[in-house]
């Protein structure tokens, strides 16, 4: 839902600069640091806002690198994790079993120990 509604606020974005554009067709000068030329308005809102789109889009995609290669480094840390904790849950439940079946056996050498009296 939410991506349905980025695109269309994206398409209402394009019909009003379009709309803009269409609208302001008189020739406008552009001045660059070598030179200056003469070019239809239409052109230099369009190409403007392609740019802006363009830097945009690049940028999302670098963010997007990123936490891909985030989330690999955060899985693989999350596999050692997990693989630590299995070993300590083994160990402890190997311990735990031990002291058990120690304890089971001290209970039985109790009682055979122990001399009933009537």
């Amino acid at each position: 839902m939410k991506k349905q509604r980025s695109l269309l606020f994206a398409f209402i974005f394009i019909i009003i600069v379009a709309v803009f554009a269409v609208i302001n067709v008189e020739p406008v000068q552009v001045d660059y640091l070598f030179g200056h030329s003469q070019w239809p308005l239409i052109l230099v809102i369009l190409g403007s806002a392609f740019l802006g789109g363009l830097i945009v889009s690049m940028t999302g995609i670098v963010q997007i690198f990123n936490l891909q290669r985030k989330i690999k480094t955060l899985q693989k840390e999350k596999t050692a994790v997990q693989g630590e904790l299995n070993k300590v849950k083994v160990g402890h439940e190997t311990n735990r079993t031990a002291t058990e079946h120690q304890l089971t056996e001290k209970k039985g050498m109790g009682t055979d120990n122990t001399i009933e009296m009537k």
